[in-house]
């Protein structure tokens, strides 16, 4: 074997979906001892070409060599017998299980369950790598960042070489992505080779060795760790963007327009996901909820729609009672809402660009004349509405289906702001979306404070939160933990985001990375009444 054989080698790899080609010839050397990161957007055809490595999905054209060698994997147990090994953006964890039990489950080759050899490897593993993962903790009971750890571990425990990383950074607060690039770093230091899949550009220069640029799936380039985010994000998206959200200081109206008072909300499965939660957001700021994805967000979002039943508490818009229990009042009332889940939630994939466009308002004049439609002026709001937010479409009567993640995000947008409104909730706006959509995107949601709205964000994005927010409340296990001002140091935010209280986290947070905002803030909390907090 020659020194240019060693390693892991893709070359021509193409997977089609029908008439879309998810990954298009690409080429790939993955090198132990080395962190590859895969950079592109969602959609790119970073998880697609990962998926076919680790034997999920089967190449169409191409071949995969490890040390000069073909290596066919036709399922995840023939890539793990070859020694590569994944960790999934979303756990593959028995949540019932211990972690012994979820690693014995993947080593039965002998058709027996060998607990007493799985504490062992946790408990070795765990130590070697720093994890501190207790083998006979029940997996439902630990934090999302431990849970991730286990799925490190399961990879561990096969010997894999090759360690594929997919989006790992989703559900974890600052500290964590901390210690986990500390363990990517060390297992690239014993000689395994890492590929961490990520369209972050902040994480990609902080831990990659190399970077390879994956977009509409093709490899469009290469760059370094050093190099700008303006400069990796052009690559992303294929002309240059800008990556800072512009916009003057916030002016709140005096008197807030949106007030929460104890509000309890409660998930589909009947528990308590939002307890007892105070929030006002006044005209013309945006107030960003910060939080590890899974703390009651997403029902909060959906209770102010009237979504989500709120069990106690009071919701009060511009001064009157909000009608929680009915979307089409909410609605009426000037709430406008952008979901977390467009396709689910945000548009009919099969109606037209046109017909999405008033969804909310189709019995309503101007857009209906009785029990009509009519057609012809949902025609012209539709031609102005794809004018002003630059959708690109072939013709309003293309079914939304048909766009771009960031072209279905900005159907929705535009039909909640073409109505005038008194709050707007947007949920995770610009998941799934490209850089430059993401640009456009913040900019009108600016606009939107800036004519006197509401504006309450829901983020798991912190560089989105910190670009937006005139103030960030962060939310733990259904409560808010916290409102602070954005500058806020991360470090101070992370430990919010995993549920310790503001003064608490400003005196944790070493003393390198306090800034003088946090300084500030812990002076203006020790001046503060304990009960006016």
């Amino acid at each position: 074997m020659t020194d240019q054989d060693a390693g892991l080698r893709l070359r021509g790899i193409t997977k089609r979906f029908g008439t879309l080609v998810a990954n298009d010839a690409i080429d790939l050397d993955i090198v132990p001892g080395e962190i590859h990161c895969l950079l592109g957007e969602n959609g790119a055809g970073k998880s697609t070409l990962m998926n076919v490595l680790y034997g999920l999905l089967q190449p169409d054209e191409g071949e995969i060599t490890i040390d000069g060698r073909p290596q066919v994997s036709r399922s995840p147990k023939e890539a793990i017998a070859a020694g590569i090994g994944m960790v999934h953006q979303h756990f593959m964890l028995v949540d019932v299980f211990t972690v012994a039990e979820n690693l014995a489950l993947g080593d039965h080759r002998r058709g027996l369950l060998n607990m007493r050899q799985a504490r062992r490897t946790v408990a070795s593993l765990s130590e070697r790598y720093h994890l501190d993962v207790d083998p006979d903790a029940r997996v439902e009971d630990l934090p999302v960042g431990v849970q991730q750890r286990v799925e490190i571990l399961k990879a561990l425990a096969d010997d894999a070489r090759y360690l594929i990383f997919d989006e790992p950074t989703a559900v974890l607060t600052p500290q964590e992505i901390d210690e986990l690039i500390a363990v990517m770093r060390s297992l690239r230091d014993e000689g395994r080779a890492i590929v961490f899949i990520t369209h972050k550009l902040r994480e990609v220069r902080a831990i990659a060795d190399k970077i390879t640029v994956i977009r509409r799936g093709q490899v469009v380039g290469t760059a370094l760790p050093s190099d700008p985010e303006a400069h990796l994000a052009e690559l992303m998206v294929g002309r240059a963007v800008s990556l800072v959200v512009d916009k003057e200081p916030a002016r709140p109206s005096e008197q807030p327009r949106l007030v929460l008072q104890g509000v309890s909300v409660a998930s589909p499965s009947g528990l308590l996901a939002v307890h007892e939660l105070d929030l006002e957001v006044a005209g013309g700021e945006i107030v960003c909820v910060a939080g590890v994805q899974g703390n009651g967000q997403t029902e909060l979002a959906e209770a102010l729609l009237g979504a989500a039943p709120v069990t106690a508490g009071t919701v009060h818009l511009d001064g009157r009672p909000l009608a929680t229990g009915s979307t089409r009042d909410t609605i009426r009332a000037g709430v406008g809402f952008v979901p977390e889940d467009r396709k689910r939630d945000g548009f009919v994939g099969s109606f037209t660009v046109a017909e999405n466009l008033v969804l909310n308002q189709a019995d309503e004049k101007p857009y209906a004349r009785g029990i009509a439609l009519d057609l012809p002026t949902i025609r012209r709001n539709a031609e102005a509405r794809v004018a002003e937010f630059d959708i690109r479409t072939q013709s309003v009567d293309t079914p939304v289906a048909a766009l771009s993640g960031g072209n279905q995000q900005k159907v929705v947008l535009a039909r909640e702001l073409s109505r005038p409104l008194s709050v707007l909730v947007a949920s995770q706006p610009t998941r799934g979306v490209d850089v430059g959509a993401i640009e456009f995107l913040h900019r009108r949601l600016v606009e939107e404070r800036d004519r006197g709205t509401a504006v309450l964000i829901v983020s798991t994005e912190l560089d989105e939160v910190v670009a937006l927010a005139d103030r960030v409340a962060v939310m733990y296990r259904g409560r808010i933990v916290g409102t602070v001002p954005p500058t806020t140091s991360r470090e101070v935010l992370g430990l919010m985001m995993a549920g310790v209280p503001t003064d608490e986290a400003l005196a944790a947070a070493s003393a390198t990375t306090r800034t003088e905002e946090d300084e500030a803030l812990a002076a203006s909390l020790a001046s503060t009444p304990e009960e006016a907090r």
